[in-house]
């Protein structure tokens, strides 16, 4: 798959996201497939047109077929002979013509199997960049299982739609066209005859086609809302049995699917009686033409069309035959628009994904390695030196490079996750180069925000934070992390092996620097016990391994990342007392030289701390080393002492 596969579907909105109406989602899905296939599209596009037209020509040639045998009918001296040679090559001439349109949709049709898949496979691609460019707060406010169904069910309808709907939509369309048009060269009467017809079914089609897009929306909307369910379930399957929660997740599950019954039984109920309502309006309307034109006939009514032909049983029976196909493609017609109502709907789910804001970045500050020159100065170099430094465009085109030390500063902070409901007031924090910063708090208190605003996964309210003296909206985020490591409570780790999640931090890190980081924080010992050592598959995220161990590997992850500043939130609480000691043994060593934040839930693991700062309710209430907390008897000393308790 190429580069630019991944740049074919993404059209920016223009003003409003989830806005999209539906005709302009259709445009965008055309758009999109010509933009992406620029030489195939007109070739299918041609065949469809051309195809389309050479299906509905038929009645020509059996219009000229009955004028010849009515002519030699008519003669005294009647010679088959003489007939056939004249009819013949009209049969020949029709044959050629079913032949050709049958190359012609054997094309089409082959052609468009190639394009569908590949616009799946690049929407998918587009997607998935998309997600990748979404800020953190997306994903804590959308279920996972429902952004998981754009890429499952709403992907599909579109494959129904692309390779189906659209094209047996636009080929009924042009015959409907074509087959109009000679019904009006033959007789402009009986067309109108044939209309009012056509005024009915396109009421009808309306009226229910309106009731089954609304249906089919919901419809999409609620597998959405099952599979969220279904994935959440999956994920606490151990919590559901240990509570005896299944009756309760039963009946939640029916609630859910019952709603996606009632909805998917009105919007196939619609689709399902729109056919037979429009096939039964064409076979009265059959009748109908059969008994106007047969009373035309009988009576010698004169014709008006521009055929200049007379009311004539080699008029009526091709008329008649084109009704049948004029009623049938609109029929046709009819059960595409349900199609492309469901596939408008899953569109429309895709597209509102599309367009959600992007996690901004108006950083122009990066981060390069670095090494200094005879002259004492820094320089920049595309190798690994263990020196990092920001670089900033100067106006006059040069480049300023300062040394990445590692100084943190948060100053009158204050961060709400919804307008009007703070969650930091006032916080200052003064993180030297080398230092170790610790937050201790019950939960709630804000410790795991300030280390969220540090990454920049959200942003501040008021007040600054600078890094190294560079306010850090300057500085580019996918710079800023890189320089920051993060072992998170909740451990993810990834389906390969355990050399490859331990890569992870760092991908161009041999396989000695992997294992050199897996011994430093205490991993090696029981990775070298796993069957296949370093090439143990991991699946599941590493069920087969203990809360501990896999904290081990993303401990062991963050340290092959070698990175200036470390944030560790409460890293250790998921080992047991024996592992902690392993792994606090390795991280003393890994955060030697480096400014460390630490979220602490054991307060024996944050005694060395340069400077311990104790939270609640979003304030600082106090901070200090550890001894000179305990000499304060405050709230720390209560903590450390077992008066009070974290939570």
């Amino acid at each position: 798959m190429s580069k630019g596969h991944a740049n074919m579907v993404r059209t920016k909105a223009k003003e409003h996201g989830a806005g999209t109406g539906k005709k302009n989602n259709l445009g965008r899905l055309l758009k999109s497939l010509f933009t992406s296939y620029p030489k195939l599209m007109p070739i299918i596009v041609t065949c469809i047109v051309v195809g389309s037209v050479g299906r509905a020509l038929p009645s020509l040639f059996q219009q000229r077929i009955f004028v010849i045998l009515e002519r030699f009918m008519q003669e005294q001296n009647f010679s088959w002979q003489a007939a056939k040679s004249e009819i013949l090559p009209i049969i020949a001439g029709l044959i050629g013509l079913y032949l050709f349109t049958a190359l012609l949709l054997t094309l089409q049709t082959q052609l468009m199997a190639k394009v569908t898949q590949g616009f799946l496979c690049k929407l998918r691609i587009e997607l998935f960049n998309k997600m990748q460019d979404l800020p953190i707060s997306y994903f804590d406010q959308k279920q996972h299982g429902d952004i998981m169904s754009h890429y499952t069910n709403d992907v599909d309808t579109l494959r129904q739609l692309v390779a189906q709907a659209l094209p047996n939509l636009i080929q009924a369309g042009l015959i409907v066209l074509t087959v109009l048009a000679i019904m009006l060269w033959f007789s402009i009467w009986m067309t109108l005859v044939v209309l009012l017809g056509v005024i009915l079914m396109t009421l009808v089609t309306k009226k229910i086609g309106g009731g089954s897009a609304k249906y089919f929306k919901r419809q999409q909307a609620s597998i959405g809302k099952l599979e969220a369910f279904i994935q959440e379930s999956m994920s606490g399957q151990k919590v559901i049995k240990v509570f005896n929660h299944e009756e309760k997740t039963i009946q939640a599950f029916d609630e859910i699917n019952e709603q996606l019954f009632e909805d998917a039984s009105r919007a196939n109920g619609y689709a399902n009686a729109l056919g037979p309502i429009i096939m039964n309006i064409g076979n009265i309307l059959y009748v109908l033409v059969a008994t106007v034109g047969g009373i035309f006939l009988l009576s010698g009514l004169p014709n008006v069309g521009f055929s200049g032909m007379s009311f004539s049983v080699p008029l009526l029976v091709p008329f008649l035959n084109m009704t049948k196909q004029f009623t049938g493609n609109l029929n046709q017609v009819s059960q595409q628009v349900n199609h492309v109502a469901m596939a408008l709907a899953g569109a429309e789910r895709i597209f509102s994904l599309m367009d959600k804001e992007a996690e901004k970045d108006e950083g122009k500050v990066g981060l390069v390695n670095a090494y200094y020159t005879a002259e004492n100065e820094l320089a920049s170099c595309p190798e690994r030196t263990g020196i990092w430094a920001w670089a900033e465009d100067l106006a006059d085109g040069g480049v300023s490079l300062t040394r990445l030390e590692g100084d943190i500063v948060l100053e009158q902070v204050d961060f709400s996750y919804e307008e009007g409901k703070p969650v930091l007031h006032d916080i200052n924090v003064y993180a030297r180069p080398g230092q170790k910063i610790a937050f201790v708090g019950s939960t709630g208190a804000g410790k795991t925000t300030i280390t969220n605003l540090i990454n920049r996964f959200y942003d501040i309210s008021k007040g600054t934070i600078s890094y190294d003296g560079i306010n850090i909206r300057n500085i580019r985020k996918q710079d800023l992390r890189r320089s920051l490591g993060l072992v998170l409570q909740e451990v993810n780790l990834f389906t390969g092996t355990v050399m490859e999640n331990i890569r992870y931090g760092r991908l161009e890190a041999s396989d000695a620097e992997c294992k050199a980081a897996a011994e430093l924080v205490g991993a090696g010992h029981f990775i070298d016990r796993l069957p296949e050592g370093y090439n143990t598959i991991l699946t599941n995220n590493a069920a087969n391994l203990s809360q501990g161990q896999r904290q081990l590997l993303s401990i062991a992850r963050a340290a092959v990342a070698d990175p200036p500043v470390l944030i560790l939130d409460e890293a250790t609480s998921s080992v047991d007392t024996h592992t902690e000691i392993l792994v606090q043994r390795g991280m003393d060593i890994l955060m030697q030289g480096r400014t460390v934040f630490v979220i602490a839930h054991r307060l024996s693991t944050i005694k060395n701390a340069d400077v311990i700062m104790v939270l609640e309710g979003g304030h600082i209430i106090e901070r200090g080393s550890h001894e000179e907390l305990l000499a304060e008897k405050g709230t720390y000393y209560q903590l450390y002492t077992g008066a009070f308790e974290l939570e």
